[in-house]
């Protein structure tokens, strides 16, 4: 992994495609195709092999989520793929995140927000925003807008990972999980590590989902977990 992420974008307008790449490459960041709709996204993806996809949804032809499925499928190591959205029209953000997008980020993000969001997404962690995340996946799941459910068994958990898992679900970061369970990040990071592989699951982002599509944690539910 070399220390310039390669990004592709793929965004209908060629003013937003404009401006992501000017903003990437003020911070660095190597922009190596873009793409105006879901089959330009794929074939420039299996030309170039990026390191992450920023993902338009509502694109004409083939859309955003069609487009992140095949690129996911496809045998290799896919990228990591960032879902654009205007979050209230955008009704498929759910279901991009069930076939294992890592993440997404409003077309309204800060220009610092878009590098470093690349940069975070291209090290294997999932962004999260924790309360849009959350708003979104409660909004989604409270619909049964479940399009590709992952079905996990959580009996396989410990109860100390049951109880991460859950407020890895709310939306707490590392730095809470640890502050809340009373111990130190290395050991957050142990716990979400096994709780992806007892899972199966290839992110933070899945984990989220897996929560509400097992009723670990039900949508507009409250409270926190235990310390």
């Amino acid at each position: 992994m070399t220390d310039t992420p390669r990004v592709v974008i793929v965004d209908d307008q060629a003013l937003v495609r404009t401006g992501f790449r000017m903003i990437l490459a003020a911070d660095g960041i190597e922009v190596v195709a873009e793409a105006s709709d879901g089959d330009e996204a794929i074939a420039a993806v299996r030309r170039t092999r990026p390191d992450v996809v920023l993902m338009d949804i509502r694109m004409p032809g083939t859309d955003g989520l069609e487009a992140t499925r095949r690129i996911l499928q496809d045998d290799g190591t896919p990228p990591r793929v960032i879902i654009l959205t205007t979050y209230d029209l955008d009704r498929y953000v759910y279901a991009a995140l069930s076939a294992g997008a890592s993440g997404f980020l409003l077309k309204d993000v800060t220009p610092e927000q878009l590098a470093a969001s690349v940069r975070l997404i291209r090290t294997g962690d999932a962004l999260l925003a924790p309360a849009v995340t959350r708003r979104l996946v409660e909004r989604f799941a409270s619909a049964g807008d479940r399009t590709a459910p992952l079905h996990r068994d959580l009996s396989t958990l410990t109860p100390r990972e049951l109880e991460v898992l859950e407020a890895l679900a709310r939306g707490h970061s590392n730095a809470e999980l640890a502050a809340r369970f009373h111990i130190g990040e290395a050991t957050v990071k142990t716990h979400v590590a096994r709780i992806l592989s007892k899972l199966r699951l290839r992110d933070r982002a899945q984990a989220v989902i897996a929560a509400y599509e097992t009723g670990l944690i039900t949508a507009g539910s409250g409270g926190t977990p235990p310390s």
